[in-house]
């Protein structure tokens, strides 16, 4: 049975790391590219795994690796909250480097859409940074996945595609994702894009964080 530690606060009593599946996972923003529907917070729900993730302000980079304490007791570090870390890159890189540096080992679970963001390749600053990326998929096609994720604009998915084919390049261990059971959703057909792009897939339940 699994064991939940503890949760660690921030100076303003706010969830900003939380342990599970033994990895330590950073909640640093509320900020999101997409609105997805199957999104929580999209939901009026803030709680995750019996962890509220409600942000009243981002925790600064000290405020993060406080909560971390020492990174070599888990076996990952992984920035995954309800909201888009990649939004905060420079000190997602800040931190991740930090984290390293005492001998950890640093995930990021992204939407894959900071180039589209940043409207540049962004990607070689995750190399020698970042050990791993859990990159949400989420559908088949731009059609269904417009319809689930709600992007505020054209192109996303695309680009997304695209994010997943750069970053290979600069960090090894890539998977990607997508929920089984969400309508329209082709699991096989997602699975299928990752073997083009040669990344690992992952199908996914719905409200759990991993």
């Amino acid at each position: 049975m699994e064991t939940i530690r503890h949760t660690k606060r921030s100076s303003e009593n706010q969830t900003v790391a939380y342990d599970l599946h033994g990895n330590c996972y950073l909640n640093i923003t509320n900020r999101c590219t997409l609105r997805c529907r199957f999104c929580p917070k999209f939901n009026k729900q803030w709680d995750v795994q019996s962890y509220s993730l409600r942000l009243t302000q981002e925790p600064d980079i000290n405020e993060v690796l406080n909560a971390v304490g020492d990174p070599s007791q888990y076996q990952q570090i992984v920035f995954c909250g309800l909201g888009e870390s990649t939004l905060r890159l420079v000190d997602v890189l800040g931190i991740a480097g930090e984290i390293k540096n005492q001998g950890g080992r640093v995930r990021i679970n992204t939407d894959g859409l900071i180039n589209w963001v940043k409207q540049e390749d962004v990607t070689p600053l995750f190399s020698g940074v970042i050990d791993a990326l859990s990159i949400s998929l989420n559908a088949q096609n731009e059609t269904v996945y417009s319809s689930h994720c709600r992007p505020p604009g054209h192109g996303a998915y695309p680009a997304l595609l695209d994010f997943i084919y750069r970053v290979r390049a600069q960090v090894e261990n890539i998977t990607v994702t997508a929920i089984d059971g969400l309508e329209g959703v082709d699991i096989d057909a997602c699975k299928e894009i990752a073997d083009v792009l040669g990344v690992v897939f992952r199908s996914r339940k719905l409200d759990k964080v991993g």
